[in-house]
This record gives structure tokens, C-alpha cells and sequence, in this order.
């Protein structure tokens, strides 16, 4: 009788060995996992070798124009100077002061204003018909300070027809020019404007 009582003991020994063995948590449980989705972090948080963020003042050319204006597109900036580019030619043969004056910077604006004076003291007058659309592409583009500044070349083929007191003359032209406009990336006026006029190769 006194062995069948250890036997029991030791065996209730040993079962307690087990269950506080076999019963215990291992690593996390599915309950101890947080409620929802989990976290997405950024490639740099989630890798410690990864740079830092870029400073848009150590980019160049159309790179630092996007840090400053992730908005900024080429190929819409493109249609837009090419629109600007047929505004401001058929503004100056019309002598349109008021459209050159909201695409023009007053810098230039002085040069088209004594050409436009100087052709109406003459008595002539001018209109201009484009033969097809022009040809936009972007040569260079920067950020100086809060300036953003972009060159275009144009190509274009327009018909001129002036008048004058010897009569009327008709002229078709074809024109290579590199435009350049500016764009102060502080202001809330998305508008570009035209700074600077050159003659370019054809």
C-alpha cells in the first residue's frame, strides 16, 4: 500500500513536469499579434543603410525643378510655351499691348513696346498666319533661388503680311529662336514669363 502511494506521488510529479513543460507559450501567439493592418514604412525607414532624404539645393537642371515643383510636367510646359510662343507673335504684329503685357516681363516688354511704337508712327500695320504648329523643345531648365528658369527652342513657319503707305507686302517666314521664361516658385501665379528672346540655328 505505502508503494502504490509514492508510485502516485512521483507520478503526479512528473506529470506536473510535463504540463509545465509541454504547456508553456513558445514565441508570439496569433492573439498577441496587434488588431489591423500592419505598418508600410518607406524604404529609408525600413533600411538603415539607405540615404537620407535628397536636399533639392544639391540637384540640377530639371531634376531640382521637380524637387521644388513635383507638379512641374514637361510635355504640358511644352504645349503651354508653344501657345504662349503664338500669342505673343500674333500680339506683336496686332500691336496687342495688353496680352504682351500678362506674358511679358516688363524688361522685354520695353524693346516689343518701341518696336510696336515705332511701326505705328510709320503707318503700317501687320497680321501673321501660322502655317503649321510650332515646334517646342526644352533646351535647359534650372532653379536659381526661388527662380525657376527654362530655355525653349522654337521652330516655326508663319505668313507675315504688312501695310504700309507703299502698299502690302507678303512675307513668309521661317523662324528658329531659343525663348527663355522664369517663374518665381514662391507665388501662387502658375504663369511662366518670357524674360529673354535669342536667335537660334534653324
Amino acid at each position: 500500500m505505502l508503494e502504490l502511494i509514492i508510485f502516485a506521488v512521483l507520478a503526479a510529479v512528473v506529470l506536473y513536469q510535463l504540463y509545465a513543460v509541454l504547456g508553456r507559450r513558445v514565441g508570439r501567439q496569433p492573439e498577441d499579434m496587434p488588431s489591423g493592418p500592419p505598418a508600410i514604412r518607406s524604404a529609408v525607414d525600413s533600411d538603415p543603410a539607405a540615404p537620407a532624404a535628397i536636399d533639392p539645393a544639391s540637384l540640377g537642371g530639371l531634376a531640382a525643378l521637380r524637387a521644388r515643383d513635383p507638379s512641374f510636367e514637361t510635355g504640358h510646359f511644352l504645349a503651354g510655351a508653344a501657345s504662349a510662343y503664338e500669342m505673343v507673335v500674333r500680339a506683336f504684329a496686332q500691336g496687342d499691348r495688353a496680352t504682351l503685357g500678362r506674358l511679358l516681363a516688363p524688361a522685354i516688354m520695353r524693346p516689343f513696346e518701341q518696336a510696336i511704337s515705332g511701326r505705328e508712327t510709320e503707318g503700317r500695320t501687320e497680321t501673321v498666319e501660322f502655317l503649321s504648329s510650332p515646334r517646342a523643345d526644352l533646351e535647359t531648365a534650372e532653379v536659381d533661388g526661388d527662380v525657376a528658369r527654362a530655355k525653349v527652342r522654337f521652330l516655326a513657319e508663319f505668313r507675315s503680311r504688312t501695310k504700309g503707305p507703299e502698299g502690302e507686302a507678303v512675307d513668309d517666314k521661317r523662324t528658329a529662336e531659343l525663348w527663355t521664361f522664369e517663374r518665381n516658385l514662391n507665388s501662387r501665379d502658375p504663369n511662366w514669363l518670357l524674360v529673354r528672346v535669342d536667335a537660334a540655328e534653324a
